[in-house]
């Protein structure tokens, strides 16, 4: 009897362990609400917050802005690169964007607004794999693959919930035996 239990106890923190990995996040750009704007230094720079940050496959990135004034436009990296406006990707205008990361790899976004972009309103964001997402392990990307900010390793949140699995099952282990 006590085995099965032991058995039905293991099998629920797996399927929770394998939840807990693949939790998908709701992003606010610049960690604020009025972080898209033309940045008044370096320090400011949308990139800059980027380059801490971990984006992931399943991830959402979310801008608020004043949609009388910006939008926000998914570039190619050439269009990134020289502030092009004329042939985005995608254009978003309705003030609470929500661009859900679908992929792995760099993604270039720019300001819509004329002359913003030329003065550092961009963003560079590179999402990781999905492998590299499960792993809890970072490498950082090639500079050959892109000309942005390096992303520097962050700690996540899955190696703790990964420890507080292992401690769970660990205390459900003795109270079993």
């Amino acid at each position: 009897m006590a085995s099965s239990r032991t058995i039905s106890y293991f099998l629920v923190l797996m399927v929770l362990s394998i939840f807990s990995f693949s939790e998908a996040r709701e992003i606010l750009v610049g960690s604020n609400t009025d972080a898209w704007k033309i940045p008044s230094s370096d320090s400011e720079s949308l990139n800059r917050w980027a380059e801490g940050s971990r984006f992931q496959i399943g991830d959402s990135l979310v801008w608020k802005y004043d949609a009388q004034k910006d939008s926000v436009l998914q570039v190619t990296k050439q269009d990134y690169a020289t502030c092009n406006i004329s042939s985005p990707i995608a254009k978003y205008k309705d003030g609470s964007t929500k661009v859900k990361l679908d992929r792995s790899g760099p993604l270039y976004f720019i300001s819509g607004a004329s002359g913003h972009c030329e003065k550092g309103q961009k963003l560079i964001v590179v999402v990781l794999s999905a492998r590299h997402g499960l792993t809890g392990i970072s490498p950082a990307p090639s500079p050959m693959e892109y000309d942005g900010p390096a992303v520097a390793p962050t700690s996540s949140g899955t190696s703790l919930r990964g420890g507080l699995m292992v401690i769970l099952g660990g205390l459900v282990g003795m109270v079993l035996f």
